[in-house]
């Protein structure tokens, strides 16, 4: 009595009922994602303190054992000055 005249009746939503569901499951997962693209957006990450390549360089060079301590110390006051 639940069926159709097609045949294609039956109990419950079959496919159709199922497919609905992976539509809107789908629906609210894209709202998700781009609500929190949306927020990630805004926010900004905090500034980054200047990079003084000269000295990084400097640091390298000393930590390598390229130069020593006395000539270390020397460069990096030249830098500074």
């Amino acid at each position: 009595m639940w069926g159709s005249m097609t045949g294609w009746g039956g109990p419950g939503w079959g496919w159709f009922g199922l497919s609905h569901l992976l539509w809107w499951a789908l629906v609210v997962v894209a709202i998700v994602l781009l609500a929190r693209r949306a927020v990630d957006r805004g926010r900004q990450p905090p500034p980054q303190p200047p990079v003084d390549r000269a000295l990084e360089i400097l640091r390298e060079r000393y930590a390598r054992g390229e130069i020593g301590k006395d000539e270390f110390e020397q460069r990096k006051r030249d830098l500074a000055g």
